[in-house]
């Protein structure tokens, strides 16, 4: 299974790509960060379709979307790692997780996605959700190998 993380913003040397990049080096599935800009300055509504467009030409065909958005289920650690796990025990050869800009996700990406995923009601930082994100992939791949990470 490949992983792609595509996020619009493009994030520069600092401690939140540190720390992406230190989960993301320790994930086993490929995995793929793709980072989009709209240049256009566009009303917040149609830079929402705008960025929307963007992320989901940046994921593989065919992959199984997963928009992180406020509106969406919290999952626990566990619920992500067995959600995964069914993916990769089902044969899903892609999965793509979109971060959107600071509006958010528009309805027609978010009818897309197979799985719209909240971090929950607090608004966190974007560089602060890609770490979140490989952190989070990373434990499940840990949970998934039966190992004792969770606890820690």
């Amino acid at each position: 299974m490949r992983l792609t993380i595509a996020c619009i913003g493009r994030a520069g040397r600092g401690p939140e790509r540190d720390l992406y990049e230190h989960y993301a080096g320790r994930i086993r599935w490929p995995l793929a960060l793709r980072e989009l800009e709209e240049k256009k300055k566009l009303p917040p509504a149609q830079l929402m379709l705008r960025e929307g467009e963007l992320l989901l030409a940046a994921a593989p065909a065919g992959a199984t979307l997963v928009a992180l958005d406020r509106r969406g289920s919290p999952l626990d650690s566990q619920a992500f790692a067995d959600r995964l796990g069914r993916w990769r025990d089902g044969s899903v050869s892609d999965v793509a997780f979109l971060i959107g800009g600071a509006e958010g996700h528009a309805e027609p990406l978010l009818a897309k996605a197979g799985l719209v995923l909240s971090f929950g009601a607090m608004t966190w930082p974007h560089l602060l959700a890609r770490a979140m994100l490989a952190e989070q992939i990373y434990r499940a791949q840990q949970l998934l190998a039966g190992h004792p990470y969770h606890r820690a």
